[in-house]
């Protein structure tokens, strides 16, 4: 499968985080210039979207039960914003995805194994940031149907898509029309051309609305979507690995990490599965609960 410059620089934004926007001065909302509150606490920060602010509240309470002082400052931003934060000291952690912040780093990574990602991820790091063990939940770029299309078509992998492709509309997020692991990369590794694209809001529900109502035929989803599983899509399989792994990672500046917040994060990474992840977003976003109190039942339910 070619592989080209074109797909990190596309995707160098982030691929989760690419829609995800901050406050204007996200990181104190004081306007003043903030730190950590002493050199014994860990802050702990969140991009802007509920599954980060999920992630960031499992750290919290973790690391809490361990006996670390933890401070929480979420929906600071984008990725450019939140890695700023960590340089200046803001904040000194914050839930990660494998992927995405390779090629932020390396804009000429290739892998797209979970195992070569994160190998290319430790070699592209910085010497002030360090990233623990990540955990087998992935939030990735997925191409998903509905049930009924999957079966009118024989639908279980994307490849599948090719014969019928011409009859069918694409929709998700704008950026997915010009990035490579969007229309240019199905196109290139899987051979097809859909009859349009049609470009819908990012970060709501818009896409799955689109795709249950059908007014689009084919979406590209987030793999954690409740959506998914709410509507019984169908999700294909991506064999020839377009979209790269995104195994969610605790990514913590170096002078901050220690055993016992290793040992601790390695834990919870060790529990925490797409399936879980999805399941405990749900909870969040579907069922209103707060992060936080999602978070905490979690953690007290893997000890």
């Amino acid at each position: 499968m070619k592989r080209t410059s074109i797909l990190a620089a596309t995707l160098a934004a982030g691929l989760t985080l690419s829609a995800c926007g901050g406050d204007s001065d996200p990181l104190d909302d004081s306007g003043e210039e903030s730190g950590s509150s002493s050199s014994d606490t860990i802050t702990i920060g969140s991009a802007s979207f509920p599954e980060n602010v999920l992630l960031m509240e499992i750290y919290a309470a973790a690391l809490s039960d361990a006996g670390v002082d933890v401070e929480t400052r979420g929906n600071i931003g984008q990725r450019e914003t939140y890695i700023a934060g960590l340089d200046d000291g803001s904040i000194d952690m914050i839930p990660e995805y494998t992927g995405a912040l390779t090629l932020y780093l390396n804009a000429d990574a290739e892998a797209t194994d979970p195992d070569g990602v994160y190998a290319e991820l430790q070699d592209a790091l910085p010497e002030n940031l360090t990233v623990l063990e990540p955990s087998a939940a992935e939030d990735k770029d997925s191409i998903v149907v509905t049930a009924e299309t999957a079966s009118e078509y024989d639908l279980t992998a994307i490849g599948d898509l090719e014969p019928v492709a011409g009859e069918l509309v694409l929709g998700g997020p704008p950026e997915f029309e010009e990035r490579f692991t969007g229309v240019p990369g199905l196109n290139e590794v899987y051979g097809l051309e859909f009859s349009a694209f049609r470009p819908l809001a990012a970060g709501s529900n818009l896409t799955a609305q689109s795709l249950a109502n059908g007014q689009i035929d084919v979406a590209n989803i987030f793999s954690t979507d409740p959506s998914i599983s709410e509507n019984d899509f169908v999700v294909l399989d991506d064999p020839d690995a377009l979209f790269v792994a995104q195994n969610i990672v605790p990514l913590v500046t170096t002078d901050a990490v220690n055993d016992e917040i290793t040992t601790t994060l390695n834990g919870v990474s060790a529990e925490l599965d797409t399936a879980i992840l999805t399941e405990l977003l749900a909870q969040v976003v579907v069922g209103g609960e707060a992060p936080e109190d999602v978070a905490r039942e979690f953690v007290d339910s893997i000890g």
